[in-house]
């Protein structure tokens, strides 16, 4: 029993692929630039090629993700969608296939049979980031506009869009919601409304903290020693995350982010 109780325990062996529907999948791998994070994929799987979302952030990842994607159909990848800009997915796009179609805008595919919809529901955690949605699934990869059980990374942000972004995606027709980030030891990194719902809450949670402060005139470089985040200090990347938020928020808050294109 005890032997039992230490395998449950165990994290989880990385990298991880998890069907979660008829030829969909997910992709989890450990993030080698921030420790304890992993990087999320989602692969979508048809009769005429593959689809990816987001890539991982180095060369030797990306490859891993294409090799474990060979294990599951002879198909080549055909389109990757760059959900997010950053390093940390699109560090290793040279380990992609020669040929493979860069998705960077909204737009339909139709692979297969299958309807993917590549959505733009407003600047978030960059000012660019796309969304994948499966509709017949009712499969919503996030991309970095959401993160599972991390503090949230705002020092990119809209704070304010973001929110209503979020809101968008949780009036959306969506079972399941693919978050681009989770920690290497938690759960298999399926979610539900109800933790999207709890990572907007946290994302509001900054912004109020932060226009406490700013309201305040606590200045922005003294506002990290101010703050009072309660639970969420205690979320992991907070003593990474938590100055670039408050001083997005304090941006926010004096028009100084750039307008909308």
């Amino acid at each position: 029993m005890l032997a039992l109780s230490i395998a449950l325990a165990a994290p989880p062996s990385l990298p991880r692929l998890t069907p979660i529907a008829d030829g969909v999948y997910t992709y989890e791998q450990s993030d080698p630039t921030k420790r304890g994070v992993t990087v999320h994929n989602l692969i979508v799987v048809t009769a005429e090629g593959v689809l990816v979302a987001d890539g991982q952030g180095t060369v030797e990842n990306t490859k891993r993700l294409v090799d474990d994607i060979a294990t599951l159909t002879p198909q080549p990848i055909r389109y990757v969608v760059v959900g997010s800009v950053h390093g940390d997915h699109r560090g290793g796009d040279a380990g992609f296939p020669a040929g493979v179609t860069i998705v960077k805008e909204a737009k339909a595919i139709t692979l297969g049979g299958r309807r993917i919809e590549v959505l733009f529901l407003g600047r978030a955690h960059t000012g660019s980031d796309l969304e994948v949605y499966l509709p017949a699934e009712k499969i919503l990869y996030m991309s970095e506009a959401f993160s599972n059980g991390i503090f949230p990374s705002m020092s990119n942000a809209f704070p304010s869009e973001w929110v209503a972004a979020l809101k968008k995606a949780e009036a959306m027709d969506v079972d399941k919601y693919i978050p681009a980030h989770g920690t290497v030891d938690g759960a298999m990194l399926l979610t539900g409304r109800d933790d999207l719902r709890a990572y907007r809450t946290a994302i509001e949670t900054v912004i109020a903290e932060g226009r406490r402060l700013h309201d305040a005139h606590v200045a922005v470089d003294e506002a990290p020693q101010r703050a009072q985040f309660g639970a969420l200090a205690r979320l992991p990347r907070y003593s990474d995350n938590a100055a670039g938020a408050l001083k997005r928020v304090y941006m926010d808050l004096d028009g100084q982010l750039p307008a909308r294109q």
